[in-house]
C-alpha cells in the first residue's frame, strides 16, 4: 500500500533538489536582469534630446554622423 503524506503538511525537498531549484531560480532572475538591461539600452539608444544648454562639456570619445550647430543669442548677455 502506498503511503501519502497527510494533507496540509508541506513536502520537504531533499538537499539536491533544493539546490537545483535555487540554481534554476537564480538563472531565471539573471535572465530577467539581462533582458531589462537590453531593453533599457535600446530605449536610451533611441533617445533624442530636443534642447540642451551646456556651459562646459568635456568629451573623451565621440562619434557623430551628423552635427548641426545653431547659434542663438545668450539671454544673459546684452545684445
Amino acid at each position: 500500500m502506498l503511503k501519502l503524506p497527510p494533507v496540509g503538511l508541506p513536502a520537504v525537498a531533499s538537499g539536491a533538489t533544493a539546490l537545483g531549484t535555487l540554481a534554476v531560480g537564480s538563472l531565471a532572475v539573471g535572465a530577467l536582469a539581462v533582458g531589462a538591461l537590453a531593453i533599457g539600452a535600446l530605449a536610451i539608444g533611441r533617445l533624442e534630446i530636443r534642447k540642451a544648454r551646456l556651459r562646459k562639456v568635456e568629451i573623451d570619445d565621440l562619434t557623430v554622423r551628423r552635427f548641426r550647430v545653431v547659434e542663438e543669442p545668450d539671454e544673459e548677455s546684452p545684445a
